[in-house]
C-alpha cells in the first residue's frame, strides 16, 4: 500500500469503513481458500485505525450456512475483533433498490444499505476457480453486497458483475492470493485444490486489480468476460503491459 500512497490516500480521518471480504461458506477452514485469509482482513482493520477511521465494520452474506457461523469458522472474525473492527450482519431488511444507469442489463439491483452509505468501501476477495464465471475475484465479490444474486446468474452473468460494478465501486481492492483455490470453486473442499502463493494485490482500479490476479491462473483478462465488458464501460484498465505494476518481496 505504500506504493500507492498508504492506506491514509484512502482513508480519511473520522471516516466510516466497510471492508468487504469473501465469506461465502460456514463450513471450510481458511485453509481451503474458499474464504478471504483472516490475517489479511485484521491487517487492514488495523491500518484503517492506524490512519484515523472511525469505525470499521466487516461485512458479507454468505450462501452457504448463516453468517453468524462463516464468520466465526473463517476465522475472519477473531482477527477483526482482535483488531477492534466489527463484524457485522448483513439484514434482509437492510437492502435498497438501486438503480444503475449505466447498465447495459442489470438496470436495478437491491443494494446493502451500508454499503451505499459507506465513506469508504475496500474490497477484499480471494482469489479463486469459480464454475460459472471462471475465476472471483474483486469484480464479483461485489455480488455479495446485493439481495438476489441468482437474477445476475439468469440473465447473463459477466454483463450483470460489470453492470454492478458500474455502481458499487470500491475505494481500494486487495486481491488475496495468500493462498489461491484452482479448482472445484468457489466452494472448494479439497487442499490438493489449493495453491499457497503468499501474494497480495492492491489497486484502487478493480478490473486492473482483477487483471493482474488472472495472471496467477495463466490466463489473460481477455479470458474473463467481465473484465472485458467492465474494460469497454471505462470502470477500469486491463491493458497490464501499460500499468505501472510494482512487486515487493517482503521478508517473512
Amino acid at each position: 500500500l505504500g506504493a500507492l500512497g498508504g492506506m491514509e490516500k484512502f482513508v480519511p480521518p473520522g471516516a466510516n469503513v466497510i471492508i468487504k471480504p469473501n465469506i461465502c461458506v460456514a463450513y471450510h477452514t481458511f485453509e481451503y481458500a474458499a474464504t478471504t485469509n483472516p490475517w489479511v482482513v485484521g491487517a487492514l482493520v488495523r491500518m484503517c485505525f492506524e490512519v484515523g477511521a472511525a469505525s470499521v465494520k466487516v461485512m458479507d452474506s454468505p450462501f452457504g450456512g448463516t453468517q453468524q457461523r462463516a464468520y466465526v469458522i473463517s476465522g475472519i472474525q477473531e482477527q477483526v475483533e482482535a483488531a477492534g473492527g466489527e463484524m457485522t450482519n448483513m439484514l434482509s431488511f437492510k437492502y435498497i433498490p438501486t438503480q444503475i444507469p449505466m447498465a447495459e442489463v442489470l438496470k436495478t439491483t437491491d443494494v446493502y444499505e451500508d454499503i451505499l452509505k459507506a465513506d469508504v468501501l475496500i474490497n477484499v476477495p480471494i482469489a479463486k476457480q469459480h464454475g460459472s464465471a471462471g475465476l472471483t475475484l474483486g469484480m464479483k465479490n461485489l455480488m455479495g453486497v446485493i439481495k438476489y444474486r441468482n437474477t445476475l446468474h439468469n440473465n447473463g452473468l459477466h454483463q450483470c458483475i460489470a453492470d454492478l460494478n458500474a455502481l458499487i465501486k470500491p475505494q481500494l481492492t486487495i486481491v488475496d492470493a495468500v493462498r489461491i483455490l484452482t479448482a472445484n470453486g468457489p466452494t472448494g473442499g479439497n487442499l490438493g485444490d489449493v495453491r499457497k502463493l503468499d501474494t497480495l494485490i492492491a489497486s484502487p482500479d478493480v478490473v486492473a486489480a482483477d487483471s493482474y490476479a488472472a495472471s496467477l491462473f495463466g490466463m489473460k483478462p481477455e479470458d474473463l468476460d467481465y473484465i472485458v465488458f467492465g474494460t469497454a464501460m471505462g470502470l477500469g484498465r486491463s491493458d497490464l503491459q501499460n500499468l505501472n505494476i510494482q512487486v515487493f518481496q517482503l521478508e517473512a
